[in-house]
This record gives structure tokens, C-alpha cells and sequence, in this order.
């Protein structure tokens, strides 16, 4: 079997990727910094949450604010993520509904003015916008991470980061870029 030359659809991905990368909005990042300082400076928690990709997503913002941004700190960012804890979850999925997932365990531990980030590169995560719903009924803040055209997520938060374009990993691959963009520029080392 001869070799494939993949040159063409890598650069055809990475030209897209700039592209997007050029087309998100500097002033939605820009405010999605600002809260997240808000809640640091307030000492509120932060709770994010996503499915797949997005799920793994949620799992690095944590890892990176909390360990990337605290360590050594007096005062430290309080992320929290939903999806991290599977018994609850699947608790939650069998015995009530994979749609409560989220917001179930974020009625344990919220409190008015806490930060609530839903990621969803459709925007349409059923159990993500529940969550999202509940959030801005108690007094949250609220923000979506989102792609395709944004969704019911960006629809619903207060505030957002929307990737736009219909592509699923291109939407997950600048996901990541933000929580790296944000804490390199906060001052973190992971």
C-alpha cells in the first residue's frame, strides 16, 4: 500500500482553524476574563460542566485554574466540575435523567452570584442547558461556550464565547485555546 500525501487536508483544517480563530469575538473573551476575575476577587465558585469533548474541556479549565492559577496563592480560584464525578452522575442518569446530571449536583453546593459555564460546541446539550436554566432562576451567572450557531446555550446565558462555525472539533480545538489564552494571560504556569 503507497503513501497518502495528507499536505492538503492538513493545511485545508489548520487554514480553517486561523480562520475561526480570527472571527471570535476579542470583546466576548475579553468579558468572559472580567467575570472570571469578578468571581476570583468575590470568592465565588465557578462551576463548568460539558459532555464528550466538552466534558474534557470542562476537566482541563479546572485543572488549570486550580492548580495552573493557584498554586502557592492565598487566595484561589474555586472551579468546580460537574462532570468529574461519575458515581453522582450516573446516579443521577439512571435513576432520574441523563438531562439532570448537572443540575442536580449544582443545587448541593450553588450560591447566588456563582459562576455557572456550560460547554457545548452544538449548544444544545439538554442536561447543559437545564443546568444553565436553573442557574439564571437563582440569581447565577451564567455563561456558554458554544459553536455551530450557538445553540439554546448562547441563547439562554447571560454571557459567551461563541466559536463560529459548523465544525465540531474546530469548535473543541478553540475551546481549549481559550482556557490556555486565559490563563497564560492571568498569569498561570501549568
Amino acid at each position: 500500500m503507497g503513501k497518502v500525501n495528507y499536505i492538503p487536508d492538513i493545511q485545508q483544517y489548520f487554514s480553517r482553524l486561523k480562520n475561526t480563530i480570527d472571527a471570535i469575538s476579542l470583546d466576548e473573551v475579553n468579558q468572559l476574563m472580567n467575570i472570571l476575575m469578578d468571581a476570583y476577587e468575590n470568592s465565588k465558585q465557578i462551576f463548568i460542566m460539558g459532555n464528550g469533548g466538552s466534558a474534557a474541556t470542562a476537566s482541563h479549565f479546572v485543572c488549570d485554574f486550580n492548580k495552573g492559577l493557584s498554586y502557592g496563592k492565598e487566595k484561589r480560584f474555586k472551579l468546580i466540575c460537574l462532570n468529574d464525578n461519575f458515581p453522582t452522575m450516573m446516579a443521577y442518569a439512571n435513576d432520574v435523567s441523563y438531562d439532570d446530571v448537572f443540575v442536580e449536583p449544582l443545587k448541593n453546593y450553588f450560591n447566588e452570584g456563582d459562576l455557572v459555564i456550560g460547554i457545548s460546541g452544538s449548544g444544545n446539550s439538554k442536561n447543559v442547558i437545564k443546568a444553565i436554566e436553573w442557574a439564571n432562576q437563582n440569581n447565577g451567572i451564567t455563561i456558554g461556550l458554544s459553536g455551530y450557531n450557538g445553540g439554546k446555550l448562547k441563547q439562554m446565558s447571560k454571557y459567551g464565547v461563541h466559536i463560529p462555525i459548523n465544525d465540531m472539533q474546530i469548535t473543541e480545538d478553540l475551546h481549549m485555546v481559550l482556557d490556555h489564552c486565559i490563563i497564560k494571560i492571568l498569569g498561570g504556569d501549568c
